[in-house]
């Protein structure tokens, strides 16, 4: 029998995300078994599966199964094995390959039995508190545009998935700004694994960044105390400043070009973008519904021992979303030598224009404490496609 012992609240690093595949509390669809470059230092991606549902509207499934929501809302069905195209504002589901079978919560201490895929079929995970779970679109996904959020059977709150949850994971998907092409075992989002709830507090953040630095100036020296903005988290805004003719932002075009997902390093940035260049006056007024990208004004870098996530920042008129995207794994943006890279930044104003600011508070990062160091940190041992950036669209378009 294989046991798992969970001591430390936290986020489980990708040995412990190995030992839960192996043992089937993550478990895959037969014909696509999990591959070793879904993991993440913190997190593992998830695939989509073979089959996209076109339905009227996203949904919450309070009182049912998503399978049952399904049959109510849905237009058509449609195969992705091979390949197939979503258009844009239009709303689908889509089956994932992987499952999650939680252990279930209750005592202090559980002792919780289940089928597993291993040759004894036993695994027995000891913890002293209860084990969720919590998903985000992956980088790409939201540098495209494409809007999505994890549904489970019977919740009712997106992206996060209740200790003991035994089912399928399916995935809203809305591509926003372009058509794009879609098949079966791409990753759109990811997946975290959290035992209990070790938010970092600020008076421990502050601790941690005084000997580790978190976040850098531009010219990657740590920010002083006096410096930081520290609420529930550490606050970070945008930058638009920059030398007469530099690339400051870009705003996504009012075109219907097909963006493959396959194809990487491939597109033309103009034809799909036009680039925001900086202004003696550092701002800039957003147009209502058009998608931007920005870069954050200060660089970050995660310590080994933390995972983080973006959050945005309530400036309480609601006028604003500022990113889809928000997991960083233990090792971004590299040692404090490194000098750490800066965050990248979805926005879309909502109804009005909106006046943003170099320097403007738009989101803020939290952070959790790992349960163990990752065996892996981002952009070392594992192939990281925004490690060291400053402004950069996905990893689709060439470089400019």
């Amino acid at each position: 029998m294989n046991s798992l012992y969970l001591t430390k609240r936290g986020i489980l690093p990708v040995q412990k995300l190995k030992i839960l595949v192996a043992n089937g509390v993550i478990h895959s669809d037969p014909d696509y078994p999990i591959e070793e470059n879904q993991y993440q230092p913190n997190s593992l991606d998830l695939r989509l599966g073979k089959t996209a549902y076109r339905v009227r509207c996203g949904f919450l499934p309070e009182n049912e199964t998503v399978e049952s929501k399904i049959h109510k809302l849905m237009q058509h069905s449609f195969p992705i094995t091979d390949g197939a195209v979503l258009e844009p504002n239009c709303t689908y589901i889509i089956p994932l390959l992987e499952q999650l079978h939680l252990p279930k919560s209750g005592e202090s201490i559980q002792k919780n039995l289940f089928q597993g895929n291993d040759a004894e079929g036993l695994f027995r995970v000891y913890s002293d508190t209860h084990i969720s779970a919590k998903t985000n679109p992956k980088s790409t996904t939201g540098r495209l545009d494409i809007f999505t959020r994890l549904v489970t059977d019977f919740s009712h709150r997106f992206e996060e998935i209740a200790p003991g949850y035994q089912g399928p994971l399916y995935l809203e998907v809305v591509p926003k700004s372009f058509p794009i092409r879609i098949r079966t075992g791409q990753r759109l989002n990811q997946l975290r694994i959290r035992h209990g709830n070790s938010l970092v507090a600020d008076e421990e953040l502050l601790g941690i960044h005084s000997l580790d630095p978190i976040l850098l100036n531009e010219h990657g020296e740590p920010l002083v105390e006096s410096q930081l903005k520290v609420d529930g988290g550490l606050f970070m805004s945008m930058n638009l400043h920059g030398e007469e003719g530099a690339i400051v932002g870009y705003k996504a075009r009012k075109n219907r070009d097909l963006i493959d997902l396959d194809r990487i390093d491939h597109y033309k940035i103009s034809e799909f973008w036009d680039p925001i260049y900086a202004r003696q006056d550092d701002y800039l007024i957003l147009e209502p519904e058009a998608f931007y990208i920005f870069a954050s004004k200060e660089r970050c870098r995660i310590p080994l021992h933390l995972a983080a996530e973006m959050v945005p920042y309530d400036t309480g008129s609601g006028e604003l979303r500022t990113h889809y995207a928000g997991f960083f794994d233990s090792g971004f943006g590299g040692t404090r030598q490194d000098g750490g890279a800066r965050a990248v930044l979805e926005v879309r104003s909502h109804d009005v224009p909106f006046l943003i600011e170099d320097g403007q508070t738009l989101f803020r990062m939290i952070f959790e404490l790992n349960t163990e160091i990752p065996e892996i940190a981002y952009g070392r041992e594992i192939k990281s496609n925004y490690q060291g950036q400053s402004l950069k669209l996905s990893k689709h378009f060439k470089s400019a």
